[in-house]
């Protein structure tokens, strides 16, 4: 239920940003604050608190936000805290960078590697894994080990496990038939 209301108050702030031509500003303001609601805890709690009219917590974050962020930006925040979603900024803005990814062909790629790549590595991965799936990927990197080599790329659903690990376990299964 939270995820379809954070998903429509990401459609109509993409509505607004998209009039504004301000699509990456309004992204980037809005991060911001889920990056703040998520780090600060007495932010946190203000916004939380019950005892804390919607008056006064908007009166503040205008304040905070007005000559940093565009009017029209401001109001939306006031108007998901007057409605009391302010606790779903933090998922507002996902489902703002999902609707994002989708309308500029962009998928994000889980990628798991044995040891640390190099920019040039990371970019020539990046560039291969784009023109197999047909969409820009951005790999986000873990390094583990224990898959001895190669990689392991997990895109939403989809695992292509191409580590030295699985290529022995499969040659070990051949072996003992």
């Amino acid at each position: 239920m939270q995820s379809a209301i954070a998903r429509n108050y990401a459609e109509a702030l993409l509505a607004l940003a998209s009039k504004e031509d301000a699509r990456d500003a309004y992204g980037a303001l809005l991060g911001g604050i889920a990056d703040v609601l998520e780090r600060d805890e007495t932010f946190k709690r203000f916004l939380a608190a019950p005892q804390v009219s919607s008056v006064k917590k908007n009166e503040v974050l205008g304040k905070a936000l007005t000559g940093q962020a565009p009017a029209m930006f401001v109001r939306f925040v006031q108007k998901m805290v007057t409605n009391g979603r302010q606790m779903l900024i933090g998922a507002v803005f996902t489902e703002y960078s999902n609707l994002r990814d989708a309308e500029e062909g962009r998928v994000h790629a889980r990628v798991t590697v044995s040891r640390e790549m190099s920019d040039a590595d990371r970019d020539a991965l990046a560039a291969s894994l784009s023109k197999a799936i047909g969409k820009t990927v951005v790999p986000h990197l873990s390094v583990n080990p224990a898959i001895l080599g190669g990689v392991v790329v997990r895109i939403g659903d989809t695992v292509m496990d191409g580590s030295v690990r699985r290529r022995l376990t499969a040659l070990r299964s051949k072996m003992a038939t």
